[in-house]
């Protein structure tokens, strides 16, 4: 009985076969390797197989790319994109490993720390003091 409590442990297979229009959640792992007009929605790992394709956004604990991806990709931990995947789209993690041979068209934006920007601005408004002081001493 105890082993039908513990969804997390859970692995799930959708193979290439499978077509799906709508949002997928999910807990766990899964394997996707079919095709996706929809969003995905997970606390727990995905892996898209070589067959995948997605149209939509993905967030997740960790996503594994090796079909192709037509839309933004936001994982807590890890994204790991393998050879030959395509993305067009923006990534977000905390960590990120891309292969050679990837196509990937976006931005990205890893801060494992989390570290915030620090403001620019500060700096340029120091510039124009140091002439005038110096002018002044002259």
């Amino acid at each position: 009985m105890d082993t039908m409590n513990t969804t997390n442990s859970s692995k799930n297979v959708l193979n290439s076969d499978v077509e799906i229009k709508g949002n997928l959640k999910f807990s766990g792992e899964l394997t996707f390797d079919g095709k996706l007009d929809g969003e995905i929605h997970t606390d727990g790992a995905l892996s898209l197989g070589d067959s995948a394709v997605i149209n939509g956004n993905i967030s997740a604990q960790s996503v594994v790319v090796r079909g192709k991806v037509n839309g933004n990709i936001s994982a807590k931990e890890k994204i790991d994109i393998k050879s030959k995947a395509e993305l067009f789209g923006d990534i977000r993690a905390t960590k990120l490993v891309i292969e050679e041979g990837v196509t990937f068209v976006g931005k990205t934006e890893v801060n494992p720390n989390k570290v915030q920007p620090t403001p620019t601005p500060a700096r340029s408004a120091e510039t124009p003091k140091t002439p005038e002081l110096a002018r002044a001493g002259r």
